[in-house]
């Protein structure tokens, strides 16, 4: 086993947008074995790097398992060493960098002033980058695309002019679209906590629960409906959720929605509300597929981009390479016995791997839960706060499950399995380093030849 060295160019930042500021522009449409080791695992070391023997191989090599798609495994990124380099990168820490000033304080906005007192409960003062530039435009009804990636405080910067706009417009509904159920959840949560005391509900629409409730809470008309595509079309065909009662709704995380097959259900839904509407539209990506949805259904949009960089500079980034026929699990549970890795977030492939492996962990003593789309809702928001409350050291996950939720305090990202693409590996590792903190992100790469 080699782990690779810290090279030590600065890595590129989503979190840098705060420090920067955001921009915003008028949106212009573009047409497992059981085998034994050589050698030990690595430990940590404080001044950089791990101690494992040895470095790179002499000639390029390439990595991976078996061949597959776009979402089938190693076949897609992370095969060769210009590849790997990206997965490389130490953090900078530096006091020179400008400090992002915010053009606005929350208490700047002319919104509802009972949700403006809750937002300072939150302990909110200033807005994030993406709160800053977006919530004007929302609050003015201005059609919004926005680029940001998790962590950077979006979820607040729809929901707080989109409750000050129920509180202004009687009868006014909010539809809100996220690609999994822990996301959905996780908005709702928000909700509840900006609109307490305000005297409406809100209500979640997603799958692996009883459709059967979800019936019945729509016919109460709640003012924001936070779901699932799949879920809100099956909603649709039972015509239980119509549509033109929305003047408004949110595609979150986008990108993720379409990566994830729904694009058709998407179109449907938004094919069957008005054509007078209000969309706020977030992404932390920008494609074709986006840029031909975005043209679609969205009218003069105003796009607003607080991504500056590719990966947060606050994560230092390397790779712990297996030879081949090595076995990565024993690499894997004997670096989890560092008292370093205290709160581990482990990315798997597939659900069937991902379950496999935190069984395996537990076997030998090392605290760990699962969370995958085999397991019911319930289960999953079991072991996210056996994670938070730290009764678990270790959360093994799939990138779908993982997408979405809010983990504070990560201290390690391992790609355990390779991202499919680059753009998963971003989603990945930025579940730590945040909030001022340093993270680590560790990716295994195993040896072909």
């Amino acid at each position: 086993m080699q782990i690779g060295r810290w090279n030590h160019q600065s890595a590129g930042s989503s979190s840098g947008a705060q420090r920067s500021g955001g921009t915003s522009r008028p949106y212009s449409p573009r047409s497992t074995g059981r085998g034994s080791f050589g050698a030990p695992a690595g430990r940590y070391s404080s001044k950089g790097g791990y101690g494992a023997r040895g470095g790179y191989g002499a000639r390029p090599q390439r990595f991976g398992g078996r061949g597959g798609g776009k979402r089938g495994g190693f076949g897609s990124f992370g095969e060769t060493e210009a590849e790997i380099s990206k997965f490389m990168n130490k953090s900078v820490v530096t006091t020179s960098e400008p400090v992002f000033v915010p053009e606005h304080t929350f208490a700047d906005f002319d919104i509802n002033a009972h949700l403006k007192a809750n937002i300072l409960a939150h302990k909110y003062e200033n807005p994030t980058p993406i709160q800053d530039k977006a919530i004007p435009h929302a609050l003015l009804g201005q059609d919004i695309v926005g680029l940001a990636a998790t962590g950077t405080g979006k979820t607040a910067a729809f929901l707080i002019p989109l409750i000050d706009k129920v509180m202004k417009q009687k009868g006014e509904r909010i539809l809100i679209m996220a690609p999994t159920r822990e996301l959905a959840v996780q908005i709702e949560k928000e909700l509840a906590g900006f609109a307490r005391g305000l005297g409406f509900r809100g209500m979640v629409a997603v799958g692996g629960a009883n459709i059967g409730p979800q019936i019945s809470q729509l016919k109460h008309d709640p003012a924001f409906v936070i779901g699932t595509p799949g879920r809100l079309k099956d909603l649709l065909e039972r015509k239980a959720l119509v549509l033109t009662q929305f003047g408004t709704v949110v595609l979150d995380e986008a990108d993720r929605m379409l990566d994830m097959g729904f694009i058709d259900d998407m179109r449907l839904i938004l094919s069957k509300m008005r054509k007078e509407r209000h969309t706020l539209f977030f992404s932390a990506t920008m494609g074709k597929d986006i840029e031909k949805l975005i043209g679609d259904f969205l009218s003069s949009p105003v796009i607003i981009s607080v991504k500056t960089r590719d990966t947060p500079s606050s994560i230092d980034q390397d790779v712990v390479r297996i030879p081949r026929g090595k076995d990565k699990f024993e690499v894997l549970a004997e670096l989890l016995k560092d008292r370093d890795f205290s709160r581990v977030l482990v990315f798997g492939r597939t659900k069937f791997g991902v379950e496999k492996l935190a069984k395996a962990l537990s076997r030998l003593h090392i605290h760990a839960e699962s969370i995958h789309g085999n397991k019911t809702q319930g289960a999953r928001q079991r072991a996210l706060e056996a994670f938070k409350a730290g009764k678990v050291s270790v959360l093994v996950a799939t990138d779908v499950a993982a997408r979405g939720i809010d983990i504070p305090a990560v201290s390690h990202v391992i790609n355990y399995d390779l991202p499919s693409t680059y753009e998963d590996y971003v989603h990945r590792i930025g579940r730590t380093g945040r909030a001022d903190m340093k993270g680590k992100a560790l990716t295994f790469v195993q040896e072909r030849y």
